[in-house]
């Protein structure tokens, strides 16, 4: 659950099912609650980039690593039940949680090869599937993702996307940290250096 100054937002990381709650005294507080930072109201104009950038150069054996990665990232989308099907993909955005983190230098090859492969998927191939391909891609390499699934107000809007070790999203636009994470491969809520820091 999302809380922001108005609104709730309950995201069913079983089904995938989203609601959008007024925020009102009859909103109970099951599961996990991330409060959404204030943010300047926009009025619905702020830009959001409707085409990913042009991936930039990466080594071909990222490239070449990255083709089955993005077989079996097809593969667990479209086999199963069409309702698990967003639990199956942020699974595998979470795999390799007890790998010793990524390197930046190998997050950003991981992120550029996925786009760069991505483009002969001839299906719909948005955030979620392309920063799950990435966390498969790394754990493969024997490394962790720093996985996101986020949470921007104001137009209300979702995110997944993969942050370097001190949080920063690798390879993504500005409007990116706009974004509240309330999924990471530590579980729902923050970030576990967020937690870690919060407990201290």
């Amino acid at each position: 659950m999302v809380l922001t100054d108005h609104s709730c937002v309950i995201v069913n990381y079983r089904t995938g099912r989203t609601e959008l709650r007024r925020l009102t005294a009859h909103v109970g507080e099951a599961g996990v609650v991330v409060r959404h930072g204030a943010a300047a109201p926009s009025w619905g104009t702020v830009e959001v980039p409707a085409v990913l950038p042009t991936p930039g150069p990466v080594p071909t054996r990222w490239w070449l690593a990255a083709m089955p990665v993005l077989i079996a990232t097809v593969a667990v989308r479209v086999i199963g039940p069409k309702q698990g099907r967003f639990r199956r993909l942020v699974r595998l955005g979470c795999c390799g949680s007890g790998l010793p983190p990524a390197t930046k230098v190998q997050a950003v090859h991981a992120v550029r090869a996925v786009r760069r492969a991505s483009r002969l998927v001839p299906a719909r191939w948005a955030c979620l599937e392309q920063s799950a391909a990435v966390a498969l891609l790394l754990a493969s390499a024997g490394r962790r993702a720093e996985w996101r699934h986020g949470f921007a107000a104001d137009p209300v809007r979702l995110h997944a996307w993969i942050a370097d070790q001190e949080g920063r999203p690798v390879e993504e636009p500005a409007e990116t940290s706009l974004y509240t994470p309330i999924y990471t491969p530590d579980g729902p809520g923050s970030p576990r250096a967020a937690k870690e820091a919060h407990r201290e």
